[in-house]
């Protein structure tokens, strides 16, 4: 029996040793790269200056046009990300205020996002390869139920979240393979071809919301001016009301929802296509940065 436990207790040290080494070697590639996303960009940056970034959802990597705000002279990048929720976009912001960005103005997509103060599994776990070196991640994550397994297991992160951080992205982080996601200044301009353009925002509800809250304080902090807004739709969607409900709790944010109208500017419901994108830039732009 004596023999049995030693043997086990030498097996689980032994898987415990090479979980800690597969740990630091996944980690550290992570540490070494930033040209494949936008969360190691911004992560193993140091202090940029710009006059505008962009902040969001899909509904911002897909509306604003960096490009646009270059022509005007304003040096500009999109740090939307398809999937990201609120939650993510303040813990951007706040790795980009650690990083000590220069930032005049920060556009934050802040419409759909609203109605929940979770996490998004598939851009939460772009973050969770720095978890150990980062106490401004730690904290971001520490009211999160797994919490406890995603910082102490070690290897657990990997292999819980490995189609997003798992061998194959560590490979190709490793192999310096390029992706598209840093291209056009971080914009992602989406085709013509309509794809689903239904949509139904009835069940959807605002709420007074904590990242939102802490994207706000994070800009008064830094002396960054928030522009809040509300990104456009299609015609064909159900419970419009949503986002009057929204600027009923927080009136601040610019509701352009309207601003640019026809279905033959949009590639889905949600999202425009480039030329929507282009018209609906053109105008935040005269908007908010006409006299710069």
């Amino acid at each position: 029996m004596k023999k049995f436990i030693t043997l086990v207790v030498k097996i689980l040290f032994t898987i415990l040793v090479i979980l800690v080494a597969l740990d630091w070697t996944y980690t550290t590639v992570y540490l070494h790269s930033s040209n494949r996303g936008k969360v190691e960009n911004v992560f193993n940056s140091k202090a940029k200056n710009y006059d505008v970034v962009i902040l969001g959802s899909s509904r911002a990597n897909n509306h604003f046009v960096p490009e646009l705000f270059e022509k005007k002279g304003l040096k500009t990048f999109n740090y939307g990300m398809s999937g990201a929720h609120l939650f993510e976009a303040s813990l951007m912001l706040k790795l980009m205020a650690e990083r000590k960005y220069q930032i005049k103005t920060v556009i934050l997509e802040a419409d759909l996002g609203l109605c929940n103060e979770k996490e998004s599994d598939m851009i939460a776990a772009k973050f969770l390869p720095y978890i150990h070196h980062s106490e401004v991640i730690k904290n971001h994550f520490l009211k999160l139920e797994n919490f406890n397994e995603l910082y102490y297991i070690p290897f657990y992160r990997y292999i819980d979240f490995d189609a997003l951080i798992g061998f194959r992205e560590m490979y190709n982080t490793a192999t310096g393979k390029p992706t598209n996601i840093l291209d056009h200044l971080g914009y992602h301009p989406l085709g013509h071809k309509p794809g689903n353009m239904k949509n139904d925002l009835t069940a959807l509800k605002p709420i007074h919301n904590k990242y939102y809250e802490e994207i706000k304080q994070i800009c008064k902090q830094n002396n960054y001016t928030l522009i809040a807004v509300m990104t456009p739709m299609c015609s064909n969607v159900k419970g419009m009301d949503y986002f009057e409900k929204a600027n009923k709790i927080y009136p601040e944010i610019h509701n352009l929802e309207n601003v640019v109208q026809g279905d033959q500017y949009f590639s889905s419901c949600g999202h425009m296509n480039d030329t929507g994108a282009r018209m609906f830039t053109a105008v935040v732009i005269e908007r908010f940065f006409q006299t710069k």
